[in-house]
């Protein structure tokens, strides 16, 4: 404590307080460690209806809520930051709702330098005569969302002790240049500043940012409103801050749900490939652009070779990594614009565009079919297949994707049917 508060005053006794009993308007010294009175002058006393400043002392505080001392410890430690608080309290002399124009300063009090603030209390507010006044203020203080005032330039003017404790790091004394307190409370300091400016000039809204609270980052929405000083009629900027993490970190996850759902209905889980449906949504979609630019397409059918047996002697695992491998060595040679997917087990099907000749096709399938035919490397050891591939050509062979699709899988039969492991370009009766 004392490294925290050793700027402040330390009164050791009441003998340093003897001039305090010329002030006539009411000051009372409260003990927050204690949870009650310090000392009061004639005033205070007075207010209060007892006789003696022993009675003040003594006076009996255990009916207080947690909410009236959470409400006087964030006092303190206002005083403590700004040098001085001015708000309107409500007191309950003889049990009736009094409320005061007060102003604090932050102390130490005694041989143990309990925390202390000394109240002046020079003017009483005159909130009407409903009791519904003095509800909305005491709801101000003890609500849990954040509430606070500021001047046009950015400066505190009051906060409640929820605001209090969501910021009580931000030390106000150590801001630089161009960092106001409003300012100081975002993740993002010029973003603050803009939104004051924008609080401004559309006289008030409500958005959401990035805050940086005494918890951490948080996402607050902010509903500000502008207002005038209840004393002076001074502009203010009223702002309520409304944490909304937990909600953006709820729709976050939808949203990655959702992402995730998408990739599981159009990709494949094991070779991150687009699923046969996704890939005849494209396919269609680039027959159609072929037909109306006049380009020529190629379907390639592949099928591995021997790959049954790589499953039968070394069990479907690692049949599993052989196909994420073919599927990359894949991917790798194809363009990225074009097209490849998994039809089923160890047959894949590509699209590759903007194909200039059947030599060229065939050129292509003659390089799937070298790469694959390199080593693949396994925890089981390296393991070697092949491939065989069949070609049909748009427009050669076929206007739509399903007769493209079957006439290369017979081309690539005939492949299977010579020896395995080469090309075939689809003939015309097929």
């Amino acid at each position: 404590m004392e490294n925290s508060y050793s700027h402040l005053v330390h009164i050791q006794s009441h003998d340093e307080l003897r001039l305090y009993e010329l002030i006539p308007n009411v000051v009372w010294i409260f003990d927050l460690d204690r949870h009650g009175w310090w000392w009061g002058n004639q005033a205070a006393i007075d207010f209060w209806g007892l006789k003696t400043v022993d009675e003040l002392i003594n006076k009996d505080l255990s009916g207080d809520t947690q909410g009236a001392k959470d409400r006087t410890a964030q006092t303190f430690e206002l005083a403590a930051r700004q040098g001085l608080t001015i708000d309107p309290w409500t007191t309950y002399p003889n049990g009736k709702p009094k409320t005061l124009h007060m102003m604090h300063r932050a102390v130490l009090l005694g041989p143990q330098k309990h925390r202390g603030i000394i109240a002046y209390i020079n003017e009483e507010v005159n909130l009407g005569e409903t009791p519904e006044n003095l509800l909305l203020v005491e709801a101000m203080r003890y609500t849990n969302v954040l509430v606070t005032s500021f001047t046009f330039d950015g400066a505190m003017v009051i906060e409640n002790p929820a605001a209090t404790e969501a910021y009580k790091q931000i030390n106000t004394a150590a801001l630089t240049d161009g960092i106001t307190e409003f300012s100081a409370r975002f993740a993002d300091p010029a973003e603050g500043a803009r939104c004051l400016e924008k609080a401004i000039a559309e006289r008030g809204g409500r958005w959401t940012h990035r805050m940086q609270t005494s918890a951490g980052l948080r996402d607050h929405t902010l509903d500000i409103r502008i207002t005038r000083h209840p004393l002076s009629g001074d502009f203010l900027i009223l702002m309520s801050e409304y944490d909304v993490t937990s909600l953006h970190k709820a729709l976050q996850d939808a949203r990655e749900a959702q992402e995730k759902l998408q990739q599981m209905a159009y990709y494949e889980a094991l070779t991150g490939l687009p699923t046969l449906h996704l890939f005849q949504d494209m396919a269609r979609a680039q027959l159609t652009h072929a037909k109306r630019m006049k380009e020529k397409l190629a379907v390639m059918f592949i099928d591995l070779d021997g790959f049954k047996n790589v499953n039968d002697s070394y069990g479907h695992e690692t049949g599993d990594q052989v196909l994420k491998d073919v599927a990359q060595r894949l991917k790798d040679k194809l363009r990225a614009s074009d097209l490849l997917a998994r039809f089923g087990g160890d047959e894949f099907v590509a699209l590759q565009l903007d194909v200039k000749s059947a030599d060229d096709a065939i050129l292509f399938a003659e390089k799937i079919i070298k790469v694959l035919a390199e080593p693949i490397v396994t925890q089981q050891g390296n393991i070697t297949i092949g491939a065989s591939v069949g070609i049909a050509l748009y427009p050669q062979h076929g206007q739509d994707l399903k007769t493209l699709i079957n006439k290369a899988d017979k081309a690539m039969y005939r492949v299977k049917h010579a020896g395995k492991n080469g090309v075939q370009l689809a003939s015309g009766d097929e």
